[in-house]
């Protein structure tokens, strides 16, 4: 083998994304909430950026202050280019620095003048009515048990091992565990005479079914001495779950000899108990969704945006450090670091204003596209893609997709993403297009207005959607009738 070494030339492209770039990707794809915690991070973390305080005494109504704001935000996104490639340290990045103070006055900040004494006044009544409007930590499940099992009079071996059963059962109130395994768990000596005693015990506490080791157990521990057609139910739980999850009535009938309606007035009381007793319990976190945007109709019937930008941090650079730079007073390794960090903030607030200009354009397109949505309710929507636009508003698709990420408009026909308003759809006979919600809505109304003795099969209800001119095949149906929770058509049958 031989090894040469040699020197070639080669042409390539390349695209490179500059750390301002990304920065501006970032902040476009962030909802309201995780925007303002953005800024609070950059606020402690970067010495020239300033958040200004409320003046209560300012004169400007809230629709002035919301239109200087939006034609500030155009001006600033189309008459500022932003810089890509930034050489940091270099004399022309200082000489640039020194007239900061122009480019950036005192009242120039991200969201415009400052708010009213009555906003701010609002703002902190909002605060309050949250706190005040917070719930008390529920028990959790263990201690809501463990607090029940304490009035047993049992020997202090039978206690400690029911306490240790409680805290193994699964959210759903169920053990996971066969009690042979939760004996070598438990890792002190104890009989299964006592182990059996008290999975007894924990199985009578409220609600009925905890401590179960499968459905069937669960369910029949819920059956009591009073309890309606106990006898079928009991033999229904037992044996014959899967015949009545897929409504196999007639057969339960030959195999147990129970008529048809005793069978049907134990299922009615079947329902009535609980698979998952434990479930209520769990601690899930009330997930809060605050509005980016919001959409009213002015004066002449017109749908327009509005930004939710009210709570946001009003960002300025520090007077003081654009001073430091320009007084010459720092040495150089000083000025070279304060310069890095005014850029840094600089190229925030640029970001955050082009984020507001670049979303409520995005959002301004949607609703003008969505108006029979907003006017007449969810079936009214119409077939609309990512696509569209951003041709309507001069961007890449991309940015369309980052900008209506995780955002929520509130609109008169309620709150939604902004995503709901996308979707694809089919062309009728008559060659107008459909969304594929409104076909959804249309097989759900069929569905509910069918006869239960004789219910559709997914073939006839191909047949019924071309009748309403809706051209489908059989496996479309069946995969939207599957995403509505719409059983088949033996489970719908009513005997």
């Amino acid at each position: 083998m031989q090894l040469n070494l040699s020197q070639h030339m080669k042409m390539s492209q390349q695209m490179k994304l500059a750390p301002r770039m990304i920065q501006s990707m970032e902040i476009l794809q962030l909802p309201v909430m995780a925007l303002q915690e953005r800024i609070e991070q950059e606020l402690e973390e970067n010495f020239c950026l300033e958040n200004l305080l409320a003046d209560p005494d300012s004169p400007e109504t809230s629709e002035s202050r919301a239109e200087a704001r939006d034609e500030a935000n155009e001006k600033s996104i189309t008459e500022r280019e932003l810089v890509v490639d930034a050489n940091e340290g270099s004399e022309a990045d200082f000489e640039r620095l020194l007239e900061m103070s122009a480019d950036w006055p005192d009242d120039n900040y991200t969201s415009g003048s400052k708010p009213s004494a009555n906003r701010v006044s609002e703002d902190g009544d909002r605060a309050h009515d949250v706190i005040a409007n917070i719930a008390e930590r529920a028990p959790s499940l263990q201690e809501h048990l463990i607090e029940q099992f304490s009035f047993f009079s049992v020997p202090r071996e039978v206690r400690e091992f029911g306490e240790f059963i409680i805290q193994n059962l699964d959210p759903n109130g169920r053990l996971s565990n066969s009690l042979a395994e939760l004996i070598q768990l438990y890792g002190r000596s104890i009989t299964e005479q006592d182990a059996y005693a008290a999975l007894a015990l924990v199985q009578k506490l409220d609600p009925p079914g905890i401590g179960a080791r499968d459905a069937r157990e669960c369910l029949l521990l819920q059956i009591r001495p009073d309890t309606p057609h106990r006898e079928v139910l009991t033999t229904l739980i037992t044996s014959h779950l899967e015949d009545l999850a897929q409504n196999r009535l007639p057969l339960i009938e030959r195999k147990t000899g129970y008529s048809i309606n005793r069978i049907k007035e134990a299922y009615q009381e079947l329902l009535k108990l609980n698979p998952y007793p434990g479930k209520g319990f769990a601690d899930v976190p009330v997930q809060t969704v605050k509005p980016d945007l919001y959409v009213e109709p002015d004066e002449h019937g017109k749908y327009v945006v509005r930004m939710e930008d009210e709570y946001t941090p009003r960002l300025r650079i520090s007077r003081r450090y654009q001073q430091m730079l320009r007084n010459g007073a720092a040495d150089t390794q000083t000025r070279e670091y304060i310069k890095r960090k005014i850029d840094s903030a600089k190229w925030l607030i640029e970001s955050i204003e082009q984020r507001h200009n670049t979303l409520k354009r995005v959002a301004q397109a949607i609703v003008d596209h969505q108006t029979e949505f907003l006017d007449n309710g969810p079936e009214f929507i119409v077939p609309l893609k990512m696509q569209q636009i951003a041709d309507v508003v001069g961007v890449h698709v991309t940015t369309v997709s980052r900008a209506v990420d995780d955002k929520w408009i509130q609109t008169p026909r309620g709150l939604f993403p902004l995503k709901r308003f996308f979707g694809g759809g089919t062309t009728t006979d008559s060659g107008e297009e459909v969304a594929w919600d409104i076909i959804r809505i249309k097989l759900k109304e069929i569905v509910d207005g069918e006869d239960k003795n004789d219910p559709l099969s997914d073939d006839a209800l191909v047949d019924e959607l071309a009748k309403h001119g809706y051209q489908l095949a059989r496996r479309t149906v069946t995969k939207y009738r599957k995403a509505l929770q719409i059983p088949s058509s033996r489970q719908r049958r009513n005997y």
